[in-house]
């Protein structure tokens, strides 16, 4: 569903005319902000399918830090793997990789470690391997990358759209003060039944997710 088909849904639910352009009045501008709020409480409420995704990076030789071109800075990692030499790496805390790289003078190898060390200019995740790598390793990064806010018509929301939906009609009945004789109580229940139900759908593709194991 793209930005403006769901700004126009919000609308028809509030009984308002719809719009050709986002920001062609005032209120549709005020609901397109309403569907990014939506959308980012719900890209928020669990690591959705549809914002899986995996960003790859080839190292060169001495190079330890490394950005996650396009993943931003709200971007959850799932795990990370040297292809090369076939390996999960392992996380390790920003103190231990200031232990490695400022009180030792370490040997140059295959990278079996990661770390994240703020961002770049772009706002972009700078991940940081070691051991610092002697050559060329293709190292994948399996990530939840959630989506920047909907800002053209056509931009596509990845995330379900329905739970969005509702979500931002229930903020706008919350604005609005009640629609109709529905409260925004009401409004927001059926948003969260709308959002448990995807929930529980995409939950079952990742039902090891849900099991809970002590280290």
């Amino acid at each position: 569903m793209t930005y403006l088909q769901l700004v126009n849904n919000v609308l028809k639910r509030l009984r308002e005319r719809t719009v050709g352009t986002v920001d062609e009045n005032t209120y549709s501008t005020m609901i397109g902000m309403l569907v990014n709020d939506a959308k980012h409480e719900v890209e928020q409420a669990w690591d959705w399918s549809a914002l899986r995704t995996t960003l790859t990076a080839t190292t060169t030789a001495g190079a330890f830090a490394y950005e996650l071109t396009g993943a931003g800075d709200d971007v959850k990692m799932l795990d990370v793997i040297n292809d090369t030499s076939n390996v999960f790496m392992t996380y390790k805390t920003a103190s231990e990789f200031n232990n490695y790289y400022l009180n030792t003078n370490p040997t140059q190898g295959s990278p079996r470690y990661y770390s994240f060390n703020g961002i770049d200019d772009n706002g972009d995740t700078i991940v940081e391997v070691f051991p610092p790598p002697n050559g060329e390793y293709l190292i994948r990064f399996n990530i939840v990358n959630r989506q920047a806010d909907l800002s053209d018509e056509a931009d596509v929301i990845l995330c379900p759209a329905k739970p969005v939906e509702m979500l931002a009609y229930a903020k706008a009945v919350e604005e609005r003060g009640e629609d109709g004789g529905q409260s925004a109580l009401s409004a927001y229940a059926t948003a969260n039944r709308v959002l448990n139900d995807a929930l529980s759908l995409d939950q079952a593709k990742h039902p090891e997710e849900l099991i809970w194991t002590t280290p």
